[in-house]
Parts: structure tokens; sequence; C-alpha cells
């Protein structure tokens, strides 16, 4: 075993950065790159990382303190050959650490920023070692003046945020990127219109250039290329005590945890230093809305709409109000928690989702009689297979073979999905819960039967997880055994289709020769036909028919 110290690495031209958050505690195991602590100052927040695997054996630093590169975070116990790169790069420090830039002359030189009356154009400065930041806020639009300096965008790693800023003063005349999509040095921001006579660049930018250390890319790169474009400087997406308006107050890893389970940030109260919001806020504020202690903006809104038995929020005429009990006896029930939530949500899909409903039958004669043999078969392993399981595997395989309907828009644009996420609704108590079986394309018939079952019990019990109920790619509506012949369910959006089925029943069915009797399931494909056309649907139909009549189509 050896023991490393882990210190702060470079962090660019910040220094004495206050520790806002420690992230780890004695005892606990680290792996290389996991966050330790997050520093903040005025200009930055970002996370540093472990350089090495091991033990945490004594933490350096405390809420409070500050720190700069070369700073010592904590100590850790590893293992041989893990502890090597730390310790090497302990004894041997990068020549950028170890030997200070020569300073920049640009004295005789003053920096001004364009005053150009054209178009110009506004790129990523140096932003470091990130690659592929995404943009995750936009801070001004077309039509804005703009001075030098002044941020326009945000950009996030799963490290940090920064903001990028205008290295000239203007007019935005075009917005070249979107929320969510990625960026690297160099990339076009904004296209300016440059204002005659702009502001001259802060006196400080020449001594900033020259006490910029030496990078390997700088050293390739003009001087005058460096003046003009500043460095982009990590800063926090909202300032404690400040507006409220932009980014909550939260490290870039605890925003992508919120992202995951779908949590409001803006409205989680921090209880961090300064305001700021951790990870176990954004799990109280999940178990909260869970528990129906507390409600979402956006749920209350969409209930208020959905509830209000009002129809002027849809541009039409009121809804009738009548006086129940002059006409007899009337009893009042509030709807369940479950139910104003859904039916919010079902309300807005099924106003903005133009759906169309494809009715069919499968012969599942065989398959049927499969399953009943497999579960006698296996009656000891203590899991029952249902038809939804082989349900579920035929779905996976039709998605494969038909993208589009496991697909998502995003604007104007489809978003195809590599994954797939089989939703099922779940009848409770309570009211209708949709659980999720993950990865549903990597696992078998029996593993799936045994998630389906515990995942069916959560929900009764009103045990269900917000990510039990997230990431979905395709959704199944199953009446079973109840009755039934087709329906048409509603488009859990952001998904393009859902398939409802019904109870199996048997039929005759014409062989060419005699009419057989054959077990026969319906089937009801509602589709988005701004995504998906009709021929498309008919397909997607018949190709799940014939491999619920003859599973062996899945192995092809």
């Amino acid at each position: 075993m050896a023991i490393v110290e882990v210190q702060v690495p470079d962090i660019g031209d910040l220094d004495e950065v206050a520790v806002i958050e420690v992230m780890v505690k004695v005892g606990d195991t680290v792996k290389a790159e996991q966050s330790l602590i997050t520093v903040e100052s005025d200009k930055a927040s970002m996370e540093i990382p472990s350089s090495t695997a091991g033990v945490v054996k004594e933490i350096k630093v405390k809420l409070g303190d500050k720190v700069k590169q070369g700073s010592v975070v904590l100590v850790l116990e590893a293992e041989g050959a893990a502890a090597a790169p730390a310790a090497e790069s302990k004894a041997a420090p990068a020549p950028a650490a170890s030997a200070p830039a020569a300073p920049v002359s640009v004295a005789a030189a003053p920096v001004t920023a364009p005053a150009a009356s054209g178009p110009v154009n506004v790129l990523v400065p140096d932003i470091g070692d990130f690659k592929d930041v995404a943009v995750i806020e936009l801070l001004v639009k077309v039509g804005d003046t703009v001075k030098v300096e002044q941020s326009l965008i945000t950009v996030e790693s799963d490290k940090a945020s920064m903001e990028i800023p205008s290295s000239t003063a203007g007019v935005v005349k075009e917005i070249k990127v979107k929320l969510g999509d990625t960026v690297n040095i160099g990339d076009l921001v904004v296209i300016l219109e440059g204002v005659a006579g702009a502001a001259a660049a802060p006196a400080a930018a020449p001594a900033a250039v020259a006490a910029m250390p030496a990078t390997p890319a700088a050293a390739l790169a003009p001087v005058a290329a460096a003046v003009a474009a500043p460095v982009a400087v990590a800063v926090p997406a909202h300032a404690p005590g400040g507006t409220t308006l932009g980014l909550p107050h939260a490290s870039p890893s605890v925003r992508k945890f919120a992202r995951e389970l779908g949590v409001p940030l803006n409205e989680v109260k921090g209880s961090g230093l300064k305001g700021r919001i951790t990870e176990a806020d954004v799990q109280g504020f999940t178990r909260s809305v869970m528990s129906g202690a507390v409600q979402t903006l956006a749920i209350a809104a969409q209930a208020k709409v959905a509830g209000s038995n009002d129809g002027a929020g849809l541009g039409l005429i009121p809804w009738p109000k009548v006086d129940f009990a002059k006409f007899g006896p009337i009893e009042r029930k509030e709807m369940s928690r479950i139910k104003k939530i859904s039916g919010a949500n079902l309300l807005r899909n099924a106003v903005m989702i133009p759906a169309v409903t494809n009715h069919d039958d499968a012969d599942i004669t065989d398959l049927e009689a499969f399953r009943v043999s497999t579960n006698k078969e296996n009656e000891k392993s203590g899991i029952k297979v249902t038809m939804l399981a082989f349900l579920i595997k035929a779905c996976v395989a039709a998605l494969k073979k038909f993208p589009e309907f496991n697909s998502s828009l995003d604007g104007d644009a489809l978003i195809y999905k590599q994954y797939y996420h089989i939703g099922f609704a779940a009848d409770t108590p309570n009211g209708l819960v949709v659980p999720v079986i993950k990865d549903a394309d990597k696992k078998g018939i029996f593993q799936i039967s045994q998630e389906m079952g515990e995942l069916a019990k959560k929900a009764r019990d009103g045990k269900l997880g917000p990510a039990d109920m997230s990431g979905a790619t395709f959704t199944i509506s199953s009446l079973g055994g109840i009755g039934g012949r087709y329906f048409t369910p509603i488009i859990n959006a952001p998904e393009v289709a859902i398939l409802g089925v019904c109870k199996s029943q048997m039929e005759p069915v014409w062989d060419g020769k005699a009419f057989q009797p054959r077990l026969m399931l319906p089937l009801s494909l509602t589709w988005d036909h701004r995504v998906i056309d009709g021929a498309a649907a008919a397909r997607f139909n018949v190709y799940l028919g014939q491999i619920l009549g003859d599973f062996r189509r899945v192995l092809l």
C-alpha cells in the first residue's frame, strides 16, 4: 500500500478559490477522476477530481478554505501501481506548472475591441482541456447590443460550468448555437454587426495576457490571436444571493443528477454553503414530490388547467358548471395525487400529438403453449413468465427494425435512441403508473419477468421512485385478462408510439382448407403522425404479429 497526496491540478488562471463543498469523507473509496471537492470564486465554479484511486485517509481542506494549484486536498491510501502516476506527478510537476511563461509584451499596442461596421464572427476561445462541452444557456438574443467581455452563452461539462464572453462589441445578428449543442475551441458562437467606435477592452487585458501560463497550444498561437480572443473563464451560473434568473446555484454533477431525475432545480432550496444545492437536497425534493407533500410548479400549472373544468386554457368555451345536487344525492371525492399528475400529462399529450391508431390481431397460440410449459418446468424458480414479458422482447425486435418508433422529437430534429427502455402501464389502487424495464434488449424473458414483478409490487405499495418511471422509449399498455377488444391508448410524450393490448381469445381462423381454433391477441398501436406514417405503422404491426406468431424470429 502507498500513501498519496492528491493536489489541486492546473485550474487555469484561477487563484485562491474557496472550497464550498467536500464530496468525500475519511474511509471512502474513490476512483480515479472522481470529484473530491467543489471550489468557487466570483468567476469560477468547478469540481476537483482525484488523480488516482484509493481510500481516503485524511482530508486536508474544509469548507471555506482557500486553495490553488498544488494545494493538498486529501491523503489517499493507494495500492501499488495505482499510486505511481500521482507520485510521479508530485515528484515532477508538469512543465507548465514548474516553469512560468515568459510575459507577452503588449504594452506598446493597447488592446481595443474591433470597431468594424461589418459582420464579426465570435468564436469559442481557448477553454483549456474541455472538449465537446454542452450549451446549457443562451444569454443573448438576436438584436441585443453586447459589450466586450459580455457573456454570450453558458457551457457545461461534467466537471465545470463556464460562460463564453464576446471578444468584441456589437449587435447580435445571428446566433449559431442552440441549447444542447456541443462546442469546442474555434466554434462559431454568434455573428455580430460591429459597432463603430466600440469601447476599448479593459486596460487590464494586456496584464492578464502576460500572466497567462504558456501551454503547447498557446505557444503555437500568434500573440495577436491570443489578445483578440480573451480566454473564457468558468463562472457560476447563479451568483449566491443574487438574482434567481439563470441557472440554480449547484455544481455540474448535481445539475446532471437533477436532469436525470427530471427535477426542476430552480424550485429546490439549497442547504449548502451560500444556499448551494446539494445532491441530498435533490433527493429530498424528489421524495417530497413523490409523497405529495410538494408539487412542482409545472405539475401545479398542468393540474390547474386539467382540473379546472374550464376549456379556456385550450382556447375553448368554458366547461359547463352544473349544480349536480339539485338533481339528486351526490358524493364528492378528491382525485388522487397520481390521477391529478397523470391527468395533466394525458391532456397535454392528447391535445398536442396528432395520434392515429392501427388495430390488428396476432396469433399467439404456439407462444402461449410455450409460455405455459415454461412455467410448469420452472415452478421451483418462483418466477412466473407472463405474456407481457414476451411482448416486451417482441417490441424490442420491432423497434430495432423500425427505429423511428424508438425516437423522440426535438424541435425539427429526431433523436434516435440506441437503448431500449420499455415502459409498462401498471394499475394501482391510487391510479395508473408506468414503471420502466431498462435495457430490455440485453435481458432475457426470466429477468424481464422478475423485474416486472418487483416493479409492479413497488407500484402497488406506492414505493416507485422517479428513476423507476423515467427514460422509457416505448410503452405497452396491457389490459391483460380484464377484457375488451381494442382501445386507443394515449402516447406517453416524449415517446412517439404506444402499444395497447387486450384480452386474447380463441377464434376460428381459416388456414386455406378449414377453420382452425387459434388464440388471437388484439393489438392497438397508437403513433405520432408527425414522425410516423401509415405505411410504417402497418409494417410495424405486421412484423410484431409475425414475431408473436413465431418467436424464433427474435433471433434473426
